[in-house]
């Protein structure tokens, strides 16, 4: 069936088309109606349905007689081993780990935090929760303990699940100090911790709080799947806020169910037994949704990989994995191949492996400059599909639906809108706007199934933050266009958009350009205060390994570039080479922290950078092309 037909039929029946979704859920108590609009804007799916996750992920396939197919991989370049764990064996650790929670006092409704590193152990405490119908929240391991201590006052959590560490190339992330460093910060105690005591670091347990994950579940009576209503939250996921407060983002069991059993097959063409991986953390809504869920609710099998893309050991390890497990369908961030890129701008490393299983490429999580795609595509010689979503959609906005139909790719854009999805581009005062016209992507309400319905304990904020902007429609906070043929292009978020002497310009436009360099292995371009224009573009520069042309002349013949390609109005003329950009630990670019310093404005380091060091590294660049780092008049 062609995608036209099956957006279009989504438009004309919503409510048929996720009921028709809805039937390959196994329920308690089906559901009645798909949307529940009862308190519009505000927007639920599946109320008055009983279902369980933990079953649909786990117990249903061993049910089908599939216990014996691998559920898990456990990939850990870092202590050069592989695990597999098959569903009969998931279903037997995930039943312990919750019938010893239980025993402990957990229930339904009931909130645990999960801090742990990519190892099995850390899915197997989000689906133990389901099984409860307790409400997890993963916070990314190794988060500095001040964010910790805010999220567990926040969510209040009667336990907490953590691992003794986390490890990196060279390294052993120690995660129990920060841990009771956090406890100790925040107003609100959990009852108990449960740690996984790994075997590179065995940590100290506090006596009468902490227990140790296999001890705790001695001699304990395995948990059933609890049933839960269709509306009970699943999870809590904060991401940043603008105020410094993290949002949480909630998400719904039965419509993230829903949701993500529809996407594994008509967008990343997964079926049952298919190998799938996502090279991302259980931390982020992409390990949340398409490491531990989506996978394993359509009985695929799910990598969880314990390394980088680059340095262990080298920027082949992505290929490595691909080879060694069969992978059907690939999905990592656009920075990790930008750093793949980086060092082996030939690819030559990949023509050392077989990839045959491979058959496409997705990438999220941050604009994909055309010129990494277009790497990529030459190398890997299978589809490389850019899609969009975000953590408070929980999957694809957009997206290039294979397992509908394989649509033409546009290099730059993520393709087209996903059923469940109006995409529209509006002005600043609500109205949309041509074709081709840069504006502010907005979604008609209601959003479909799997997304946000409300943030934790925050339903003001959510409504202030996603519904206030633009009535009737949920604010993306990105900007873009659509072109002639539906095709959606994400430029830069609402506040990427720079006003140079009246002119609107996309930083990602010229990001793309630079992109193009030969030289230019990675860039990010802010807008900068200007006394005369308002705002004025400025470029950093990655450059490639080997690249032996002077900076200088580098950063000349990258002006001429965005001068050729987008104009004099672009008012280009300022750029620096640095070694490596500021990124969040899920591969964000921090342009606006970037921003901040250069216009010389007081600023907080964010609580998810990578490492605090490289921003004195990007300030020190800046004084070195002679920027003044203090803020204009």
């Amino acid at each position: 069936m062609a995608y036209k037909t099956v957006y279009e039929g989504w438009k004309s029946d919503p409510e048929a088309f996720w009921m028709q979704a809805a039937e390959a859920i196994d329920w308690v108590r089906k559901p009645g109606r798909a949307l529940n609009a009862d308190r519009a804007p505000i927007y639920e799916w599946f109320t008055d349905a009983q279902v369980n996750t933990c079953w649909n992920a786990v117990d249903r396939h061993v049910e089908a007689g599939r216990g014996d197919q691998l559920a898990i991989i456990h990939d850990s370049p870092i202590t050069h081993s592989t695990k597999g764990i098959t569903y009969a064996e998931l279903q037997k650790r995930v039943a312990s780990l919750a019938g010893a929670l239980r025993a402990k006092g957990i229930q339904k409704g009931d909130r645990v935090i999960i801090y742990m590193p990519m190892i099995p152990q850390a899915l197997e405490a989000m689906l133990a929760c389901g099984r409860l119908g307790a409400i997890h929240s993963v916070v990314f391991g190794g988060f500095a303990a001040q964010e910790l201590s805010v999220r567990i006052d926040d969510c209040t959590p009667k336990a907490i699940i953590a691992a003794s560490c986390g490890l990196e190339p060279g390294r052993v992330v120690h995660y129990k100090p920060l841990l009771d460093k956090a406890i100790e910060l925040a107003d609100h105690k959990p009852d108990f911790c449960v740690i996984y005591q790994r075997e590179e670091e065995v940590a100290r347990l506090i006596e009468g709080r902490d227990v140790a994950w296999h001890t705790f579940q001695y001699g304990i009576e395995p948990a059933e799947c609890v049933p839960v209503s269709g509306d009970h939250p699943a999870y809590i996921l904060y991401t940043s806020g603008t105020t410094g407060q993290p949002k949480g983002v909630v998400r719904a069991t039965a419509g993230h169910l829903v949701a993500l059993n529809w996407t594994m097959k008509a967008i990343y063409n997964i079926d049952a037994g298919d190998v799938f991986w996502a090279a991302s953390d259980v931390g982020w809504v992409v390990g949340h949704s398409y490491i531990c869920y989506a996978p394993l609710i359509a009985g695929a099998t799910t990598i969880v990989f314990e390394g980088k893309p680059v340095g262990t050991p080298d920027a082949g390890t992505f290929w490595r994995v691909i080879q060694n497990h069969k992978v059907k369908s690939f999905f990592t961030a656009p920075t990790a191949l930008r750093a793949i890129k980086r060092e082996d701008p030939e690819g030559a490393l990949i023509d050392d492996y077989n990839l045959r299983s491979l058959q496409a490429l997705y990438l999220a999580g941050e604009r994909a400059d055309p010129d990494t795609i277009r790497w990529a595509q030459r190398n890997l010689r299978v589809p490389v599909i850019d899609h969009w979503w975000q953590t408070e959609t929980g999957w694809a906005i957009a997206a290039n639906p294979l397992g509908i139909e394989e649509l033409p790719v546009k290099v730059g854009s993520p393709s087209v809108a996903m059923p469940g999805y109006d995409v529209q581009v509006l002005d600043e005062g609500g109205h949309p706007v041509p074709a081709g016209t840069l504006g502010a992507i907005a979604v008609k309400l209601p959003l479909p199934p799997g997304t946000l319905p409300t943030l934790w304990n925050a339903e003001d904020r959510f409504r202030k933050a996603y519904l206030t902007q633009f009535p009737g429609y949920y604010e993306t906070g990105d900007a873009g266009y659509v072109d002639e043929d539906g095709y959606l292009y994400i430029m830069a978020r609402t506040d990427g958009v720079i006003n140079v002497a009246g002119h609107r310009l996309s930083t990602g436009a010229m990001e793309e350009v630079l992109s193009n360099h030969p030289d230019v292995a990675e860039c990010a371009v802010i807008g900068v205060a200007d006394d005369l224009k308002g705002q004025t573009p400025l470029g950093f520069l990655c450059l490639n390994k080997g690249a032996v042309k002077p900076h200088d002349q580098i950063i000349k013949e990258c002006v001429q570039l965005i001068r050729d390609q987008i104009g004099p109005v672009a008012a280009f003329k300022l750029a620096c080479v640095v070694d490596r950009l500021p990124k969040t630990r899920s591969g964000k670019i921090l342009r606006a922290t970037m921003a901040k310093i250069a216009d010389g404005v007081d600023f907080k380091a964010p609580a998810t950078i990578d490492d605090p060091a490289i921003l004195d590294e990007i300030a020190a660049s800046l004084r070195q092309i002679g920027y003044p780092l203090q803020k204009t008049a």
